[in-house]
């Protein structure tokens, strides 16, 4: 089987890359009184994962650090009250850490090919200075983990399980939630329970959902697993009363939906061209079983247990020009189950428009399953294995939880009388028509929208000063505060492959 060469799966403006950034002016007006209203921003402490910390491009460093929501927000309470901002500050901007690429690799950066093509690479240029058995001295503001799910922020030895917490934590047994509520802060921002749906969403719906199983144990939780509802909210509610108990404000941010992040929306369902005489051979490959879904339907249709309609999503079929993914779908009807006759019928069909193909299967699709087999095409002549593609049923799962989880969210602060912000919704503007600042608009387009960094989960600098603004919004009304906004035209996107430094 021959298929047309060099497949592209992300389209890339170069020319919108390498343009230069617009710089913008946004000076303090010193005739303004800025003030906090009804908060403290003397001792702003920032909880949450990796969205709080700063992670970009696949890695934790210092100018993603630097340029935090939280770490942003600091620098404008500092003109209404607000205190020092600490962090702890990876050694580098390579990202990861020293000798531990295999787990923690450095980070991503645009490069180019021989041919000019650009694409997400690891950083090579040098090797990350961070060690992963140092301990940093003292507390910090912004205790934003890598990571962490809802539960992980109580959870006594966190550290030793995570090195991102466990090169501050104040002692081997230490929770998260305990250091942060030692600091006494007068003002907080939570920001936590994306991790508890994600690690099922990125992994094309491989884990286990447990507010299917019922497991309220979320020690016995894989990474891969959905975060049982009940579970969720217990623990959010304990974290909000510990960050209040001395009579904190703050804000509470809820949860994106999937769709709204490119990791999920970049490689389309039907990436594979053929020509006509490919497509007709690949058909022919596919006689057998295509009949094989007849004579099921034809034994079965009568029983109601496999319908004309399913028969008709599992007939493969390719035409001239560009073709959709055959796909495992394990929510397909086991039709061996139903009669032996068809147990050697495989569960799959071609993708639609209502799945979605996770941003890492763009390097998988297209290549070959037996290097000495040239039929044995990924997405053509072998199916894409479950764990590349988010199904219907899959996506259904997690807006489910993610429903519930900002349900409590929003719930928690309107009873503990706290800011609540939506940023579920300013990303779901940035993925439909995006959203407008001075000198731009900011898309969740992979690569060149410049709200989301190499990997297509976590914000670019830009987008976290998207999401610094928009909490400054909610503060103001919730406390009648009076606090400047930034310019997200003063905060870059993502990072060509020489401009590390």
């Amino acid at each position: 089987m021959k298929m047309k060469n060099n497949i592209k799966y992300l389209a890339i403006l170069v020319v919108g890359l390498v343009a230069c950034e617009p710089e913008f002016d946004n000076p303090i007006d010193e005739t303004d009184v800025y003030t906090s209203g009804d908060a403290d921003f003397s001792n702003f402490v920032a909880l949450g994962n990796s969205l709080t910390a700063g992670f970009a491009d696949n890695a934790l460093y210092i100018t993603g650090q630097e340029n935090s929501y939280p770490n942003i927000l600091s620098q404008q309470f500092a003109l209404a009250g607000g205190g020092d901002f600490t962090q702890p500050l990876m050694a580098d901007n390579v990202g990861g850490f020293a000798g531990q690429n295999a787990t923690f690799p450095p980070r991503l950066v645009l490069a180019f090919d021989a041919e000019g093509n650009p694409s997400p690479q690891l950083f090579t240029g040098r090797q990350s200075t961070t060690d992963i058995t140092a301990k940093l001295d003292g507390s910090f503001n912004n205790m934003g983990i890598p990571g962490a799910r809802v539960y992980h922020l109580g959870f006594p030895g966190y550290g030793t399980l995570n090195p991102y917490f466990g090169r501050f934590s104040s002692e081997t047994n230490a929770t998260v939630i305990g250091d942060a509520a030692a600091q006494n802060p007068t003002f907080f921002s939570l920001w936590i329970g994306n991790n508890d749906i994600l690690g099922y969403a990125t992994s094309g719906g491989t884990g286990m959902d447990h507010n299917e199983t019922g497991n309220i144990d979320p020690a016995t939780y894989a990474g891969n697993d959905i975060t049982n509802n009940n579970v969720f909210g217990s623990v959010y509610s304990e974290l909000v009363t510990a960050l209040t108990a001395n009579g904190a404000e703050g804000v509470l941010l809820n949860l994106p939906d999937v769709t709204s992040i490119p990791f999920f929306t970049t490689v389309p369902y039907n990436p594979i061209p053929l020509d006509a005489q490919t497509a007709l051979g690949t058909n022919i490959a596919y006689a057998a079983y295509n009949g094989g879904i007849q004579q099921a339907l034809q034994a079965l249709g009568q029983t109601g247990l496999f319908t004309a309609q399913e028969a008709a999503a599992r007939t493969i079929n390719f035409t001239e020009g560009q073709n959709a993914v055959v796909i495992l779908d394990e929510n397909l009807t086991d039709l061996g189950a139903i009669n032996p006759a068809f147990a050697m019928l495989p569960k799959l069909r071609q993708a639609t428009a209502d799945d979605l193909l996770v941003l890492t299967s763009s390097a998988v699709i297209g290549t070959l399953a037996n290097p000495s087999d040239p039929s044995s095409v990924i997405g053509v002549g072998v199916p894409l294995e479950d764990q590349w593609v988010l199904t219907p049923d899959e996506q259904e799962v997690i807006e489910n939880a993610r429903t519930f989880y900002n349900t409590t969210i929003e719930s928690l602060a309107t009873a503990n009388g706290l800011a609540f912000f939506d940023i579920a919704s300013v990303l779901r503007q940035a993925a439909n028509e995006g959203i407008p600042f001075n000198g731009g608009v900011i898309r969740s387009t992979f690569a060149t929208g410049g709200g989301f960094s190499l990997d297509g989960v976590h914000p670019t600098p830009r987008a976290h000063a998207l999401v610094a603004n928009g909490i400054i919004n909610v503060i103001e009304r919730t406390y009648g505060a009076n606090l400047p906004s930034v310019d997200p035209g003063d905060f870059d996107t993502i990072t060509l492959s020489d401009e590390v430094n």
